[in-house]
């Protein structure tokens, strides 16, 4: 049995594992394989139009009866500034040189919108089960509306400053992010990434801040994991890079073989590959322009310069301008249908807890 089951009653799932919302390698398919296996399916939609979110929500909601949590970025707007993308390119100028590219041609704009109106008529539609955030809360009357819509709120901390913050402001379960996680940091009330405590030193001192149910984030991907949040104080996890390697996420070829050889030294903090600081294993970018670099535009315009990159790169099978975002427990992930390895890794964690408990 598991020791704390609030998360559980709280979003009606056979296991308190949530999948992470991972915007760019996945899309319905692992929502749908990880709910079937008992977790929370998580959709990312901070980079999804109304209509793609609507589309994939439809199929999720067409292939399994489970509940699903959409997920939405919260931070603020920065207006593209022309001078500071102009410098970006000529930085990575001796990447267009090297690829044939020309920095002059027109490239599409970042496309990672903060929750709005717009975004949230579509949740008062579609009215899932779980809306969850990044980067903080989307202004009052907005949450007050996802609240009408009957949905559950749940968003990320990265210091306790940050969970009491969130729990004041009326959200239902806190997603305690350590400095192991991989992807962006939810960081919103601080820009200091030196500061960020790791899952395990952050999850107790949550816990002991908060009434809301906690859910671990960060270097967790197997029962030893599982059963180790479980004995901080958590009521669950969020695991995002143990399905990377799963056949249902949308992670491409040469991506996959990154991820399979990474170890724990591979990930680093960047800021090169979005504007923002997240954690993906090490590539030939964040390596030679960064990994942190007071060059690169803010969020989410670093992308602009680097699309064409990455896109050419792709094309001859490399992936020195992809962000491989991806968490310290890299090496953990596994080759697994996605249920099969949602149950699995309930099943260690239930093994382990009942050890811990003889």
């Amino acid at each position: 049995m598991w020791p704390d089951r609030r998360l559980i009653d709280l979003f009606k799932t056979e296991f308190p594992i949530v999948l992470a919302p991972m915007a760019g390698v996945m899309d319905a398919e692992l929502v749908i394989a990880a709910a079937q296996g008992g977790a929370l399916g998580s959709l990312p939609c901070a980079m999804l139009s109304a209509e793609k979110a609507r589309e994939q929500i439809n199929i999720i909601r067409q292939r399994v009866s489970a509940p699903v949590n959409m997920n939405f970025f919260c931070h603020k707007a920065v207006a593209a500034d022309p001078v500071r993308e102009a410098a970006w390119k000529r930085r990575l100028a001796s990447y267009y040189q090297e690829y044939g590219l020309d920095p002059a041609a027109p490239i599409n704009a970042a496309n990672r919108a903060p929750f709005d109106a717009v975004t949230c008529e579509l949740v008062e539609e579609l009215k899932p089960e779980i809306v969850s955030f990044h980067f903080g809360l989307p202004e009052a009357a907005l949450l007050d509306r996802v609240r009408a819509a009957r949905c559950k709120v749940m968003a990320s901390a990265t210091t306790v400053k940050e969970a009491i913050w969130l729990e004041e402001h009326g959200v239902d379960a806190i997603i305690a992010q350590g400095a192991e996680a991989g992807g962006h940091r939810g960081m919103f009330l601080t820009e200091n990434i030196t500061e960020q405590p790791g899952t395990f030193a952050l999850v107790p001192q949550v816990v002991d801040a908060v009434r809301v149910p906690v859910v671990a984030a960060g270097g967790i991907a197997d029962g030893r994991g599982i059963a180790a949040a479980f004995a901080l104080g958590a009521a669950g996890v969020q695991i995002g890079t143990a399905y990377l390697r799963c056949p249902e996420s949308k992670v491409i070829a040469p991506a996959r073989t990154a991820l399979a050889q990474a170890s724990d030294e591979s990930t680093v903090i960047t800021n090169v590959m979005t504007g923002r600081p997240a954690r993906g294993v090490a590539n030939r970018v964040m390596r030679e322009v960064g990994p942190v670099s007071p060059d690169a535009p803010a969020f989410p315009h670093a992308v602009t310069g680097l699309a064409p990159l990455r896109a050419a790169a792709e094309k001859v099978g490399k992936v020195d301008f992809t962000n491989l975002w991806a968490g310290q427990a890299v090496r953990l992930g596994r080759e697994m249908p996605a249920a099969e390895l949602t149950r699995a890794l309930a099943g260690a964690a239930l093994a382990r807890l009942s050890q811990l408990a003889g």
